[in-house]
């Protein structure tokens, strides 16, 4: 008889390998096929919702590993909420609008094309792309309701966007004005403060001189507390120090702080004037000596004027408190229409937005108007002025500079603040209903804000308390328009604004933005009316597009599928200033509350080295590439055990790692569905209650794993969920409860209770253990829930598993951590007895004990199921002061079928081959097995 045909071994349909690259494309048209999606939702009808508002990505390239990080984690998120009791529904989106998109339209068809035609080539680029992209999401197991996704491009969401604007315009927040704001040559645009970015830039900074006025002499010798004739003896210069040389045709002042202590110094040819503070560090750059004749304040300087270096104009001195003696003179230029604190300044003392003086075109070249530097392109202007500066004498010192500067995002060139006409955000002003401004509800608003991790808070709260006042307009072609109309000599709106914007919004949702174009003012107002006005041409910043998608999606489109304010935005880190930022500011205009319960954010990808992806660099890891090579599944491991709140870290060698620890964790999950294939918890199941003791303690790790776990997903947190798992599975599992398994479960009889015990904890532990790696390794989980035949189309329709409450106490618990820890001290004494070569398998091996007395009453409390729990033949006891282990050679003869070694073996001389307890298993009543 072949006694190997006798034993219950394993067998399943779940096979050792994935083979994912193959497999997981199935899953994903299966899941599409039977609209898995739908499924789910219809199978958490009534349970509470969670909203994790999908920010859009932009539809324009591939999808990369940062998308895929992005998309990857907010599936964990949407499923593990799922599986904890919530309709959560997950409605993927798409940023259309802009001007990558734009630029592709240019370089495919070329520049200068009417506003319809880009409009119609980018909708119809911006469907393709989200195509493109859609499948690669998809093909990561990301489920969502890809058959209805948002575009901000979708007629209806522009509408919404330009009604938004609407309401804010009626609140009273947004205002026209000249202001310097950051502009794009390339882009011949202005930028949000999301797209710039700061790069190395090398400049010429000058130290240039502006000459005493003659005429001011006698004030300025009265300052210093000086005679006249003194001053008038040489001639002077007030000194500034710049790296931006292009801005000196647009000086109109100068700038001192009025605290700072000045210095008039004679250096034998003329007289400097200069902060004490910096005094000796300039003129040591500048090779001179000098005297301090006389020193005064900043705020005695006030009104003092000095010649402009080389145009016939006089450069006023004002007061301003940024001015620091960090480098420079302590003397700032002023050029209002290219700095910020320049334009507050000026405008502080009564400059009027005509009298701003601004050469600079959008282009970057000088207006042909201006002396000297006319048709001269900015940067290539820099050392034409420097010539200038030499030849009227007022040039100092120049020095090539190297510094950190603005770039935009998009080109990677220098961007400048330029004063334009925008249209603003005001971040405070008071609004109509007198309540609090922008700022201090956006600030309010962040209080109120849970952050995951929680360094976001304060990030964002720098970002909003600092910020100035958001540019609205953009004056591009493929954008939602700032739909106004403005009077043709005053620049004033529409009396009938906000209700003109609801006509003009009802056409939009009808026929697009295009509508806009087609549109005449005088169908708007009439004929008589539209003498008077124009159609503004601008267009709204992007980041208003996707910033309203709480009004526009939430509370709009989709607002079947989401809630405001959702529960959850997350997005990378660089969205502090970007997407989380925008959100913020729109809602707390158009509802006073952040949209968003929480942020969470996530670090980006580097390679093995810390370096950025870059295709010049040639690390790039693409998403597509990992899931064709080693599947879908490897990257979604990747992300979960990741730490997310830094850089993530990628490269072929950490994959093959993730590789091993997946195989580690599948080969687990196959042992377990192996060995419950014949089992039915209704007909075959144990009471919990009736376990044995080994099989309680099982379901008891199971259940803390589990809270543990759950604990973990409320709280965004995957990378210890995945140690977890792993550790559960090689450690509690695989070196302990399985092993020590084994023979009870291939031995005993079919339907002994010892081996229905058994499959009872194995049955709980199997559905606890895939619910628990599904919201992570979703295909895996899907094909052994498959396997499990259950009459729900996904384990995603179900919850968490109910995992049975059992006997084990603390204490219990306490004994079976000091008997574990007492097998691995016995393993390791068989394991020498195996490399002196006296036994091959552990069961040809018997153990004496002598242990302490808790130890002992341990051990004694498992009586003759001791030896199934150290995997050897035979144990005897003994009662020590000390702990003494010896392992020798079983007395006896090897089983044929459960292999152990005693001395019944042949005691039935029907199956001599057989020992008592395997007769015993096959043809009597069955061994009985009370703890292991």
């Amino acid at each position: 008889m072949d006694y190997k045909d006798t034993l219950n071994l394993p067998d399943t349909e779940f096979p050792m390998r994935g083979n994912l690259p193959a497999r997981e494309p199935q899953w994903v048209e299966q899941w599409v096929a039977q609209d898995l999606y739908k499924a789910i939702r219809q199978s958490k009808a009534g349970k509470p919702r969670f909203t994790l508002h999908d920010g859009p990505p932009y539809a324009n390239g591939d999808i990369h590993i940062g998308h895929a990080v992005n998309k990857i984690l907010k599936d964990i998120i949407v499923k593990s909420k799922c599986l904890c009791g919530f309709d959560a529904r997950y409605t993927p989106g798409w940023d259309c609008h802009g001007m990558p998109i734009e630029i592709q339209i240019e370089k495919t068809h070329g520049k200068g094309l009417p506003t319809l035609v880009v409009q119609e080539k980018s909708r119809a680029y911006a469907t393709e792309q989200i195509e493109r992209q859609k499948k690669d999401f998809v093909r990561l197991g990301v489920l969502g309701d890809w058959d209805n996704p948002y575009k901000t491009m979708n007629f209806r969401n522009e509408a919404d966007e330009l009604r938004a604007l609407g309401k804010i315009l009626d609140k009273g927040y947004v205002y026209r004005g000249l202001k310097p704001v950051n502009w794009c040559f390339d882009c011949g645009s202005a930028l949000a403060e999301a797209e710039v970015e700061y790069q190395d830039k090398e400049d010429i900074a000058v130290d240039v001189g502006f000459s005493f006025n003659k005429a001011d002499l006698p004030r300025l010798a009265a300052t210093f507390g000086i005679e006249e004739s003194t001053l008038g003896g040489k001639p002077g210069q007030l000194v500034i120090w710049t790296t931006t040389p292009w801005t000196l045709p647009a000086n109109q002042a100068l700038n001192v702080h009025p605290e700072l202590v000045y210095s008039l110094i004679d250096t034998g040819e003329k007289y400097l004037l200069l902060a004490q503070e910096r005094v000796a560090a300039c003129l040591e750059s500048y090779g001179l000596t000098g005297k301090e004749i006389a020193t005064t304040t900043g705020q005695q300087l006030e009104g003092l004027a000095f010649h402009h270096p080389f145009y016939d104009r006089l450069s006023p001195v004002y007061l301003a408190e940024y001015v620091s003696t960090d480098a420079g003179t302590g003397i700032v230029h002023c050029s209002p229409a290219y700095g910020v604190d320049d334009f507050i300044t000026c405008k502080r003392y009564g400059m009027a937005d005509s009298d701003i003086l601004n050469p600079v075109t959008g282009n970057g070249v000088y207006a042909d108007s201006l002396a000297f530097f006319g048709g001269q392109h900015i940067w290539k202007a820099n050392p034409k002025i420097v010539e200038k500066l030499i030849e009227t004498g007022a040039l100092i010192k120049q020095l090539k500079f190297g510094h950190s500067y603005m770039h935009c995002w998009r080109h990677k060139t220098p961007v400048i603040y330029r004063a334009t006409s925008q249209w603003f955000a005001g971040m405070d002003i008071t609004p109509k209903d007198g309540g609090p401004s922008l700022r201090q509800s956006a600030l309010a608003g962040i209080e109120a804000t849970q952050f995951f991790p929680a360094w976001g808070k304060a990030r964002l709260q720098a970002m909003i308390a600092n910020r100035p006042d958001w540019t609205l307009s953009r004056q591009r072609q493929w954008g939602v328009p700032m739909a106004f109309l403005v009077h043709r000599e005053t620049g004033e709106l529409h009396p009938r604004t906000v209700e003109l914007i609801e006509t003009i919004a009802q056409r939009i949702e009808l026929q697009g933005i295009e509508a806009w174009q087609t549109m005449s003012v005088e169908e708007l107002i009439g004929a008589e009316e539209a003498k008077n006005y124009v159609k503004n041409p601008d267009t709204l910043d992007v980041w208003f597009d996707s910033g309203t998608t709480h009004e526009t999606v939430l509370r709009g489109s989709h607002a079947d599928d989401g809630q405001f304010p959702a529960d959850l935005y997350l997005e990378g880190s660089d969205q502090h200033r970007g997407w989380f930022h925008s959100s913020l500011l729109t809602s707390c205009m158009l509802n006073g509350v952040p949209p968003y319960k929480a942020l969470l954010t996530h670090g980006f990808v580097v390679d093995g080295k810390g370096r950025k992806m870059s295709k010049s660099v040639g690390n790039v890891i693409a998403p597509q590439q990992v899931s064709d090579k080693m599947g879908a599944e490897i990257l979604r491991l990747w992300v979960a055990s990741t730490d997310y709140s830094g850089e993530l870290t990628i490269s072929d060698e950490i994959l093959k790692r993730v590789v091993e620890s997946y195989r580690r964790i599948r080969n687990t999950l196959r042992f377990l569905l192996a060995n419950i294939s014949d089992f039915d918890l209704e007909a075959d199941g144990v009471p919990v209650s009736e376990l044995l003791e080994i099989d309680q303690l099982a379901l008891h790790l199971t259940k803390q794993l589990q809270a543990e776990c759950v604990e973990h997903f409320n709280r965004y947190e995957f990378h210890p969920i995945v140690s977890k798992l792993q550790n559960f599975c090689s450690e509690d599992l695989g070196a302990f409860y399985l092993d020590v398994l084994k023979d009870r479960l291939y031995t005993s009889a079919e339907q002994s209770k010892a081996r229905r015990s058994a499959q009872t904890a194995l049955y709980h532990l199997t559905h606890a253990l895939i619910r628990l790696m599904a919201p992570i390794l979703s295909f895996t989980a899907e094909e052994a829930f498959a396997t499990l035949k259950s009459d729900s189309p996904s384990i995603f329709c179900g919850e968490f598993h109910t995992i049975p409450a059992t006997a084990i106490t603390p204490e219990m618990a306490e004994k079976w951590t000091a008997l574990r820890e007492l097998r691995g001290r016995v393993a390791k004494e068989l394991e020498t007895l195996r490399s002196e070569g006296k036994i091959g398998s552990s069961l040809q091996a018997q153990v004496h004990l002598v242990l302490p007395k808790p130890l002992f009453e341990a051990c004694s409390s498992l009586g003759e199921d001791l030896k199934f729990l150290l995997i050897v033949s035979n144990v005897s006891l003994a009662q020590g002061q000390t702990e003494a282990i010896e392992v020798s050679t079983a007395e006896g003869s090897k089983c044929e079928r459960c292999w152990h070694v005693r001395t019944d073996v042949g005691s039935n001389t029907n199956h001599p081959q057989l020992c008592g307890r395997c007769v015993s298993n096959l043809f009597e009543e069955g061994e009985p097995r009370h703890h292991v």
